[in-house]
């Protein structure tokens, strides 16, 4: 029977002597939750969890496009869509995807996400020309304007090796690399670092009756088989972050479970992503709508992630996660240092 370890993860001192950190970051874990393919669950310790969990689950993560995980990170989202389910085309055209951007750096982004393609449910796939044409003045522009590391938000080997050429350095897959076989070789052939994320179908029809034998796991084995695949082409898995894609082709009912079992994904070995900023069950639950009014909630989600141990928070409201992270980040260390 296969099992799958899901580490409890702590950030109160004092822990106990056999712990071991979380992915080299400032969580830690002495016990797991034993997930099973016939739907038991146990909570076991440290001598239960197999040396190969282990060892991924406490690995330091390497940096990523000069990030360091010691800490959460935030990535600020650039939309230079026309129709984006959140900002309805406010950052489309280079000068004010620039002025955006250049707001994120001063609240605190870390990394920015540019997408020129709408991914939300029923969106319409978008020609490579008219994607290109919207991403690649905008990360020229960043290139120049923007002294932080730029991630291109694309299914597609073409728009990549555009963005890349201008300044990208991130390959950010919401098709976990099954769309365009092409993009996994283009990132190994150029030693790009890659986000997979899981999507069940594509835009167009991935909200229509999603369904899984078990979600949690199924979304690991698909990320696990994706992982594997791109190792055989020749990018190390140290290159690589996780999206378990909240809200692509889940409902809310998937989207609480990936949520409540977020840390399973360290065993994985990569940095761990979470983007589920504004999305439409955060206004389910909360009742705040438009998307653009969810604000409170989608923190409130970044803050539940990192604290599972996510590394990489990707959101529309940087300055308010940015606020939100450092307040949590003092109280789990009971001390602050002014700088």
């Amino acid at each position: 029977m296969t099992s799958y370890f899901r580490p409890l993860v702590c950030h109160h001192r004092p822990r106990p002597p056999e712990a071991l950190d979380l992915a080299g970051g400032p969580g830690w874990f002495a016990q797991a939750v034993r997930h099973d393919r016939d739907g038991g669950t146990a909570l076991v310790g440290m001598a239960d969890i197999p040396d190969q969990w282990q060892a991924r689950l406490s690995a330091p993560r390497a940096p990523i496009c000069g990030l360091t995980f010691d800490a959460p990170r935030v990535m600020g989202i650039l939309n230079v869509t026309p129709d984006s389910f959140s900002d309805g085309g406010a950052h489309s055209g280079a000068a004010r995807a620039l002025a955006h951007a250049r707001q994120m750096q001063r609240e605190g982004a870390h990394i920015i996400d540019v997408g020129g393609e709408s991914t939300r449910p029923g969106a319409e796939t978008v020609p490579v020309a008219a994607e290109i044409a919207r991403i690649e003045p905008v990360i020229r522009a960043l290139r120049h304007e923007v002294d932080l590391p730029v991630s291109i938000d694309t299914r597609k080997s073409s728009v990549a090796e555009v963005a890349v050429r201008e300044g990208a350095g991130l390959i950010n897959d919401v098709s976990g690399f099954t769309y365009d076989p092409m993009l996994a070789r283009y990132a190994q052939a150029n030693d790009l670092p890659v986000c997979i994320m899981h999507a069940q179908g594509d835009p167009e029809t991935m909200h229509l009756d999603p369904r899984y034998e078990d979600v949690l796991l199924d979304v690991y084995d698909f990320l696990e088989a994706q992982i594997v695949m791109l190792e055989e082409t020749g990018l190390p898995r140290h290159r690589m972050i996780v999206d378990p894609g909240i809200g692509f082709g889940k409902n809310i009912h998937h989207n609480l479970t990936l949520l409540n079992g977020l840390s399973l994904f360290h065993g994985l070995g990569c940095v761990v992503l979470l983007g589920a900023s504004r999305k439409g069950f955060i206004g389910k639950i909360s009742g705040a709508n438009p998307a653009a009014a969810r604000m409170p909630g989608s923190v409130a989600v970044a803050l539940a992630a990192v604290q599972q141990g996510a590394q990489i928070v990707r959101v529309h409201d940087v300055a308010e996660t940015v606020q939100a992270l450092a307040l949590w980040q003092a109280i789990s260390k009971g001390d602050f240092h002014d700088a």
